[in-house]
């Protein structure tokens, strides 16, 4: 049986007849062990029989069926196990998908799962339960009245079924819905209907199951009565759309600040710099990453970013910034101001869920609670729980649902509880949700993918490969590095000249285009490295084994080999897919040590000599055309190997190997993206490091200029220059922080498909190359794995593929790999901050730091042994008292109290220890040891109160002396290679 249907359109004069057929069935089973009508096969009985009855309200069996909103909203709940039985009808199903891709996969795990008794019904091909769209209808409304008929006819079709059954025992139907319109059409149609927030109230023998309701419908009542709203009202996505058409509002991703909350920046693609957002106003309930409308101010009304650290939000914040910004704009002309703007909309949310602590409602019995993100740049969020006592010593994670404008921050829903407070295992498990790196077991799909053991190289592939077994190759690498992913060669030529080799893992010969291997490597997109375990991009049987180029054993490669002259000076190129035999897998010690023993004259010797000689040539000129050396903290852990926890810490040592790896990783990627630019000018993957404007050196040039160096920033050369020749002789570490402060100057560089950028933003600024791309790393790198296919098909070692050559796909391929390297690298700096607390429980030190920036009411400290930045508060908190005050100088970035001046880069000795007394929030506190100030002593405001009116919710704050921030680098056993 069909439907159908006939639409004339119009196309150029001419009348299109158009037919969609629509067919219908009457042999689509119900899915119900009960029913004795339909055919069903023993996989199809999914219904019970005899549902248990679970609900204080519907005492008697029964089946589920959800609307789509229920699904959308309510995802939290579904996943858990009270709810069974439950019907989710082909209409819900298809709208699902086409709403929200991650919902949907969610939704089909619980289907997936044969202990939740969930049966997808087809009722859009039965034909008692398609309905026709009638003239007029809207979409939604005829979606709702489908789901209304399925309902019915599950009622009658089960009914007769069931005539010998008591009418008590009889199994009906009931709808879930949140939509006022529908449940009320639902009634009076005398279907068994109610709400999922009703529903979920009367499970009985499910405590906790309330918690995880999602608030978006609730309606935030003020109790504090007749007060303002605290933000204004968004505008309407019709005043948005206007608005931007016109030009008069701006459309941009929010980007909160971590130092202050009440500030941040929105980017507006195509504007040279940010617009700066200030105060609630301003803010308008935007949570970092939101796609939102700004409202550019006049230009007499810009202003600067503020001076202050504001992390918590001390009763006089708000007042502190407004104070603060007032100063600012009545300052001299001469002060660079930024473009400041409103938000007045949100286009698009980019909310998730966010993992932290909860801060117990003071007020006994309350279930109202405030959750505190981990990330600082996300606000506090209002929860609902009654396991309160248990979730106060709990890492949980939590969703924001909405954020009315009469309440100081948006409501959410509590989600699940990860594990103790403090816990190892719990903190890493915090850290790589927060930064969204996908971290569970590869799925079999993907695991089906691999080659099957024992591997074996075969003849024929000896023959579509170039066989490089003799040559005398090697790596070099970080001790216990398993992941060995290059390797090289230096062989001296009769006519003088040097070949040498970068052999890399042929990652992309075991990754075919479209498997499910390559798909959950393109989703990873990075391996993520932690201080005690690797989050691998693929699996272990291909990382630290097929792939990896371990000594003595055979392995495939993509080669790229040079002639060179004495003086580096290249002759010819060649790329070629070989066969490898590497004669030793060496860390960086041991091949300084074949380096530096000139006694040692075999062939691995003499080729690293050879090697080292030419690096140290590439690099200078290098350097001499532009590049940067930057500098960032760099700490490594030393593990006890039972427990993982750190026992020892060093600064990372840097050798020539170090460099002379890093050189030819260098040259290798340059010189494949030529070759792959060359044949691919549209699809070519890339990577670019843009160069920032003047104005965002201003700070950093102020710095230097105050302690008599110019820093010249005009391009790379002259930096680069800049920082060699900024050297104080009594300060030996003062060049480091320069370079520190100059690398957070800097953008990040990024990934992009050829044809989607001009020419003449292909360069890259830090490396001073005209074109670059990543070649080097496929085991950890999925960008590398891209490059390796283009380069093979330039060289006719493999063939094409459709997404291959598609720049717009390759575009949106390259987001993701920009965004899961950003995120990897934060987990990375987050598990180091991690380390450091459990490496500092129960000592307490004095330690050698430097001032590294001075701000209004702080300094920035670094202590460079452990790579970590705290930020010691000079002025008082409001509520607290301080026997000495600090001046502050704007203009001189200096902080001064008596006689004791505090400028940037000075020397400081300070005291570090671990402060445990609040069981939520561990935190390394440092006291100032010298110089000495008589009488200076910040207090901890753990005994400093403070009242809310809002919501008469009581709150005690707490905030440390100092709150360190995560390291400026990324510091652990991690294979450290090119960035």
């Amino acid at each position: 049986m069909w439907t159908t249907k006939t639409f004339l359109k119009k196309r150029k004069g001419s009348v299109l007849k158009i037919v969609r057929e629509h067919y219908l069935r009457d042999d689509i089973w119900c899915g119900s062990d009960i029913c004795t009508i339909c055919a069903h096969q023993n996989e199809e009985l999914v219904l019970e029989k005899n549902p248990q009855p679970k609900n204080k309200k519907f005492p008697f069996p029964h089946y589920i069926v959800l609307d789509t909103c229920v699904v959308l909203n309510q995802i939290n709940v579904l996943e858990e196990d009270a709810l069974c039985n439950v019907i989710v009808v082909q209409t819900v199903l298809e709208e699902v998908k086409h709403r929200s891709s991650s919902v949907y996969k969610r939704l089909l795990d619980i289907v997936g799962n044969p202990n939740r008794k969930f049966y997808v019904f087809v009722n859009e091909h039965h034909k008692d339960t398609y309905v026709e769209r009638e003239p007029g209808e809207k979409v939604n409304d005829r979606n709702d009245r489908a789901i209304r008929v399925s309902v019915a006819w599950y009622e009658s079709h089960l009914m007769s079924s069931q005539a010998d059954r008591r009418k008590r025992d009889r199994v009906k139907v009931i709808l879930l819905t949140d939509d006022v319109d529908s449940k009320q059409k639902a009634e009076n149609e005398g279907l068994h209907v109610a709400t999922i927030s009703d529903y979920v109230r009367n499970v009985e023998d499910c405590p906790g199951l309330e918690d995880r309701l999602s608030q978006h419908n609730t309606t935030y009542e003020l109790q504090a009565g007749g007060r303002e709203p605290l933000f204004p009202a968004h505008f309407t996505p019709s005043q948005i759309h206007q608005g931007i058409k016109s030009g008069k509002l701006l459309q941009g991703s929010f980007l909160a600040s971590r130092e202050n909350f009440l500030e941040g920046q929105v980017n507006v693609e195509g504007q040279d710099k940010m617009i700066l957002v200030q105060g609630r106003v301003g803010l308008n309930r935007a949570v970092d990453g939101d796609i939102v409308a700004v409202k550019l101010l006049p230009e007499e009304e810009w202003s600067v970013p503020s001076h202050m650290v504001l992390q918590d939000e001390g009763d006089d914040s708000e007042d502190v910034l407004e104070e603060e910004n007032a100063i600012l704009k009545s300052k001299d002309e001469r002060v660079a101001k930024l473009p400041t703007g409103h938000i007045v909309g949100i286009i698009r949310r980019k909310w998730r869920q966010y993992c932290g602590i909860l801060q117990k409602n003071p007020i006994e019995g309350s279930v109202r609670h405030i959750f505190v993100p981990a990330e600082r740049k996300v606000p506090k969020v209002r929860i609902e729980t009654q396991q309160a006592d248990i979730l106060s010593s709990q890492r949980i994670i939590v969703t924001i649902d909405s954020w009315p404008r009469n309440s100081r921050y948006p409501l959410g829903h509590f989600v699940r509880a990860l594990g103790t407070i403090g816990d190892k295992d719990t903190e890493n498990e915090v850290l790589l949700l927060e930064h969204d790196v996908p971290h569970s077991k590869f799925s079999e799909a993907v695991l089906s993918c691999l080659p099957k053991l024992p591997w074996v190289i075969t003849e024929k592939d000896v023959q579509s490969r170039v066989d490089l077994r003799h040559v005398d190759i090697c790596s070099v690498d970080p001790p216990g590095c398993t992941d060995i992913d290059d390797a090289l060669h230096c062989k001296e030529l009769e006519n003088g000249n040097y070949d040498v080799g970068v052999h890399i893992a042929d990652v992309s010969h075991f990754i075919r285009p479209g498997t499910a291997i390559d798909k959950e490597a393109a989703l990873r997109a990075t391996t993520v490295y932690l201080v005690d375990k690797r989050i691998d991009m693929v699996p272990e049987l291909l990382s630290s084994n097929l792939c990896s180029l371990r000594g003595n054993e055979e392995r495939f490669a993509f080669s790229c080999i040079w002639e060179l002259t004495s003086e580096a000076e290249i002759v010819s190129t060649r790329f070629c897919k070989s066969i490898i035999r590497s004669r030793q897998a060496m860390t960086y010690e041991e091949a300084q040590i074949k380096i530096d023993d000139l006694t040692q004259n075999d062939t691995l010797s003499k080729s690293l000599r050879g090697l080292n000689s030419l690096a140290k040539i590439l690099k200078k000129r290098r350097i001499e055309n532009g590049a940067l050396v930057l500098a960032s903290p760099e700490i490594r852990f030393q593990v006890d190997s039972e427990t993982q926890d750190p026992i020892e810490v060093e600064a990372k040592k840097l050798r020539e190997t170090n460099s002379m790896v890093e050189e030819f990783m260098l040259l290798a990627n340059i010189y494949v993206a030529i070759k792959i630019l060359e044949d691919f000018p549209e699809c070519a993957m890339l990577r670019r490091h843009p160069k920032l404007p003047v104005s965002n050196f201003e700070p950093f040039i102020k710095a230097g200029r105050n302690l008599g160096f110019e820093i010249n920033s005009e391009s790379g050369k002259a930096l680069a220059l800049s920082l060699d020749n900024a050297v104080r002789p009594d300060n030996a570490y003062f060049n480091t922080m320069l370079r520190i402060l100059a690398t957070r100057c800097m953008m990040q560089a990024v990934y992009f498909a050829s044809g989607m950028v001009q020419r003449d933003e292909f360069f890259h600024y830090g490396l001073a190359a005209p074109v670059y791309t990543h070649f080097t790393s496929p085991i950890r790198r999925y960008a590398d794995v891209i490059v390796h296919r283009l380069l093979a098909v330039s060289i006719g070692a493999d063939v094409t593929y459709p997404d291959l050559l598609d720049k717009r796909k390759s575009h949106s391929l390259c987001h993701n790999l920009n965004y899961r390297n950003r995120m990897a690298q934060y987990a990375g700096r987050a598990s180091v901050a991690l380390h450091t607390h459990l490496f500092f429980r129960g000592k307490v030190q004095d330690e050698q730091g430097y001032v590294l920036c001075v701000r209004k009411n702080a300094l920035q400290i670094l202590i460079p042994k452990y790579g970590l930045e705290g930020t010691l508060y000079v002025s008082p908190h409001k509520g607290a008292k301080q026997n000495v005050t600090f001046v502050y100088s704007e203009e001189k970035q200096t902080q001064k109290c008596g006689d004791v001046i505090f400028r940037p880069f000075d020397p400081v000795t300070v005291q570090l220890s671990l402060d445990r007394s609040n069981v939520q929030h561990e935190k390394i506190v440092l006291k100032l040891v010298h110089p000495q100030i008589p009488g200076f002593s910040v207090p901890s405001l753990s005994s400093v109160k403070r009242k809310e009116s809002d919501e008469n919710l009581q709150e005690e704050m707490e905030i440390s002396e100092v709150s360190v921030s995560p390291p400026i680098e990324k510091i652990s056993t991690k294979k450290q290679k090119v960035k």
